[in-house]
């Protein structure tokens, strides 16, 4: 079990369930809403996901066509990306939960667009694009 929550704290989640893959999202739109080199995310079963107090303060927004980002509107704390064509599975931002995770990351994705000022140093794989592998069951 996992729970978590916003900056402010006003949204509050549990979910239970294992955590997929973690991924470094190195694409614009990541590095723009995160105000960071990239974004840490885990695919997450839709149906193990619960909110525990604030769901009103939930904001999404369509970065693109059928992808939807979640987040705060008091805080702006990022919580999960959805898309409509995988409507099981949430992308859980990791750095809201207030567990170990007792896992690193597994790979970079989109790295065709990560930023110049960032180098990436570790041994992960890098994926110009996504890699959808080891969605949760």
């Amino acid at each position: 079990m996992y729970t978590g929550q916003c900056l402010c704290g006003d949204i509050t989640f549990e979910y239970e369930g294992p955590l997929g893959p973690l991924s470094l999202c190195h694409c614009s739109q990541c590095r723009r809403a995160h105000g960071s080199a990239f974004s840490a995310s885990s695919p997450v079963q839709k149906v193990r996901f619960r909110f525990l107090s604030g769901q009103e303060q939930l904001t999404e927004y369509e970065s693109r066509p059928g992808k939807y980002r979640a987040f705060c509107s008091r805080c702006g704390s990022h919580l999960y990306s959805r898309v409509d064509a995988i409507p099981g599975i949430l992308r859980l931002r990791v750095g809201v939960i207030n567990e170990p995770l007792e896992k690193g990351p597994a790979q970079h994705v989109y790295t065709g667009s990560k930023s110049d000022w960032f180098e990436i140093t570790d041994a992960l794989p890098q994926y110009e694009k996504t890699e959808r592998t080891g969605d949760p069951h």
